[in-house]
This record gives C-alpha cells, sequence and structure tokens, in this order.
C-alpha cells in the first residue's frame, strides 16, 4: 500500500501553502500574500507520530476570480482530492465564511473521503471563535494559527486517525526522482503531461506559469517513478531573492540538488541562451546523470544536425550528453525519453572492478604518458572507483601536482571510449601516494 495522500484545499489566501511549509518541515510552497501564488498541486513528504504520508497543496478556490488560471486551478484541486485518503479543508477564521467556503463544502460534502475542517488565524483557541463554521456541514472545526504554530499537533492527530492501519510499505522506497529543468515556455510541463498521459500539470502559453517543484508519482514499465516539474529558470539579473520568481529559482536549483536524474528541456530552432548553459552547467557539476530533450522538433524545418552542431559547441563541458528529439504537441518520440533518463543513470549508478580500471589505465598511458614538470615526471601508481552518481575514480600518483587539467581530460575520453558513461559525468580525483 502506498502512503497515505492529504489534500490541502481552500479559497485564496487562507494558508493553505503557509500549514503545508509548517507540516513538511521546509519551504517548499511559495507564501506570498497575493492570492493565488500556489497554482499546481504540489507534493511532499511528511510524517507524524511514525506515519509517513504525502501532503499535496494546492492552489486557492475561488469561484468569482477572473484569474485566467482559475479553471486549471480548480482541475488541479479537484485531482489532488480525487487521489487524497484526507482532505482539510481550510478557513479564515478572521473572515469568517465566504460564499466561496460554501460552495467548496457543498461540494466535500458529496464526497466519501475523510474532511479535517480546520479555522486558521486564531489568535485565542474559544469555541466562540469556530462556532460559525459548524454551519460548513464538515463536523468539528479544529482552531489553528499557523503563524503561532498552535494547534498542529491536533489537527496532525486527527488527520492521522483517518489513515488506514499502518504498512511497511510506507518506509522509503528509494524511488528514482526525475527533474525536468528549462527555461520558461520550453514545453516542460507539456512533456509531463505527455509522458503520464493525463493533464496533471497546468499548461500555458503565459511565460512562468509553472511556479512551484511540482513532484508527480507515475508508472513505467511497471515501476514506480517521480516527475519534478521543475519552474523556468530566469536569469537571475533582475529577480529579486524576496520575489515569487526568486524562491522559484531557488527551489529549482534545489530540485537540481535532490533529483537522481535531470531532463534539460530546450527547443528546437532556438539557440541556447545564457541561462541554458547556466543550467546544464548547475546540473553538471551536481554530478547528475541526464539527457537533452529538444522539443518542438514538429515545428522545426532545419537539419537536425545543426541542432546537434550547436549542442556540441555550446555544452562542450557535458559533451557525454544525450540528445532526444521530441514533440510534447504530437507526441513525436515521447517514448523515447525514459529509455534514455534510465540508460543515463544506469550508467552513472556503473562501478567498475579495481583490475578492469588499471588495464584501461595501463592502455591508456601506453599511448600518452603522463606530464612532467620542473625535470620530474608525473608516475600514476594505480587507480579505484571511489563512489558512483557519478562514477568517481581516484589516482594514485607520485606528486599530485603533477597532473594537470588536460591530461585528465585525455584519460576521461580513453574511459569513454571503453565504457559507455554517456548522459553522466564522471570524475578523477588525484592523490599523491602518500595520502593514500
Amino acid at each position: 500500500m502506498a502512503k497515505p495522500i492529504v489534500a490541502v484545499v481552500g479559497r485564496p489566501n487562507v494558508g493553505k501553502s503557509t500549514f503545508f511549509n509548517k507540516i513538511c518541515g521546509e519551504r517548499i510552497s511559495i507564501v506570498d500574500d497575493v492570492p493565488g501564488v500556489t497554482r499546481d498541486r504540489i507534493y511532499a513528504d511528511a510524517d507524524w507520530a511514525g506515519r509517513s504520508f504525502t501532503m499535496i497543496d494546492t492552489g486557492g478556490l475561488d469561484p468569482k476570480s477572473e484569474d485566467v488560471f482559475q479553471k486549471e486551478i480548480a482541475l488541479q484541486a479537484d485531482i489532488a482530492m480525487e487521489m487524497a485518503d484526507v482532505i482539510v479543508m481550510l478557513v479564515d477564521g478572521k473572515s469568517g465564511v465566504t460564499l466561496a467556503d460554501e460552495m467548496l463544502a457543498k461540494k466535500l460534502r458529496k464526497i466519501s473521503t475523510p474532511v479535517v475542517l480546520v479555522v486558521n488565524k486564531l489568535d485565542r483557541f474559544e469555541v466562540a471563535d469556530t462556532f460559525e463554521f459548524y454551519a460548513l456541514g464538515l463536523g468539528q472545526p479544529l482552531p489553528l494559527s499557523c503563524e503561532q504554530a498552535k494547534g498542529i499537533g491536533d489537527v496532525l492527530d486527527e488527520i492521522v486517525s483517518h489513515f488506514p492501519p499502518k504498512n511497511q510499505s510506507e518506509d522509503e522506497d528509494g524511488t528514482l526522482k526525475i527533474a525536468i529543468v528549462g527555461r520558461p515556455n520550453v514545453g516542460k510541463s507539456s512533456i509531463i503531461n505527455r509522458l503520464l498521459g493525463e493533464k496533471r500539470v497546468v499548461v500555458s502559453s503565459v511565460e512562468g506559469t509553472t511556479r512551484d517543484s511540482v513532484m508527480v508519482p507515475f508508472k513505467f514499465n511497471k515501476k514506480k517513478y517521480y516527475l519534478v516539474d521543475t519552474a523556468g529558470l530566469r536569469r537571475s539579473r533582475g529577480v529579486e531573492k524576496q520575489s515569487v520568481e526568486g524562491y522559484s529559482v531557488l527551489r529549482t536549483m534545489r530540485a537540481i540538488e535532490k533529483a537522481d536524474v535531470v531532463i534539460m528541456v530546450v527547443e528546437a530552432g532556438e539557440n541556447l541562451t545564457e541561462q541554458d548553459v547556466r543550467i546544464a552547467g548547475y546540473v553538471h557539476e551536481q554530478g547528475k546523470p541526464s539527457i537533452v530533450a529538444i522539443n518542438k522538433i514538429d515545428s522545426y524545418e532545419g537539419d537536425r544536425q545543426q541542432i546537434i552542431k550547436m549542442l556540441d559547441r555550446d555544452l562542450a563541458f557535458m559533451d557525454y550528453y544525450i540528445p532526444v528529439f521530441v514533440s510534447a504537441l504530437v507526441g513525436t518520440k515521447i517514448g523515447d525519453i525514459m529509455p534514455n533518463v534510465l540508460r543515463a543513470y544506469e550508467n552513472g549508478a556503473k562501478r567498475i572492478k579495481t583490475g578492469v580500471l588499471n588495464e584501461m589505465l595501463a592502455d591508456a598511458l601506453l599511448n600518452f604518458e603522463p606530464p612532467a614538470r620542473g625535470g620530474r615526471k608525473a608516475k600514476i601508481k594505480y587507480i579505484t572507483q571511489a563512489q558512483s552518481l557519478p562514477p568517481t575514480f581516484v589516482l594514485f600518483v607520485n606528486d599530485a601536482k603533477l597532473i594537470n587539467v588536460t591530461y585528465l581530460r585525455y584519460l576521461e575520453n580513453r574511459f569513454r571510449e571503453k565504457v559507455d558513461f554517456s548522459g553522466t559525468p564522471i570524475r578523477f580525483v588525484v592523490k599523491s601516494k602518500e595520502e593514500e
């Protein structure tokens, strides 16, 4: 049995994201005074009293809103409620019952999923403060003050009480996390929707539609994975650290750090921008296996080899990249994405036996001897693999200072000729023999 799912719903600006962040223990959802900041379903794992569960934050529901995204927000909230084992409806204790609250409560009363009604923004916990919310017909309202962290334990106790019996399968299952990154409006969310075969992430032609990182569980060949749709990265210049966009950039960088594999999305027919190269550079620096999905190939009429030449030039530092030409719009080659993602991950997870490594090293040394400096020649004693993801090899030499970047690049190229490391960086660490 999978972890129980808890969906948090309510109208805009009642404190859903603040509540979500308090429970999950880190700033995952954007918290802002502007209504409608959270548009998609945001997933995160949490635990309470020995029970692990997945919490989903949703966008604010306001039937009277003229926001162009309101229909999409409502769709995402509906999907979250359908998936949920428990639904938390948050209301504002200061504003009292509103028409939007009544409309949402009416919908919730028609479903069989347990609903926990929570009255947020209360300075004092008295029966009179929650009395009017009984009119919503969702049972006893629980008082809460997220800002003061009051009442959270009681709310969590009530949520957990509705979970099915504890099951061993709630433990961490090592599910692979696949982050999808790229500039705004290159089709990241559309690719996810194609992979899932359903509309799970808001898609719009408006730049920056996805501002949170959205983790979506899915299955490929009967195995479970997570897709992480990250906010479109903008140039950091001009983006204030305290702005909504600023938080999105930070979250995207963290998504890359936490991911097991990264899909970098670029647009066919468009030159890579400085920002594209920065994203790729960060993926490379973090040592993540990755592929490059060239999207919108259906509208590209040029020679694909020109795209490859451009990528080879601009991504010279990660010439191990795996290109996949796709079209999220019409579905072209979408089926090639996951096999290549798994290929990149498997290559990054490879471990090479020490004996094989030293044979590869000996062959490389015969073709190009290590450099010498100041009359002293570098002598590589042996090599071993220290870790995988990324594959990291330790060279033991007589003097580490004698091994330069050029020679390490040569070794990398020779190793890649012998072993398929496509889709993953590999690293060399040089140590003097006395450091062994």
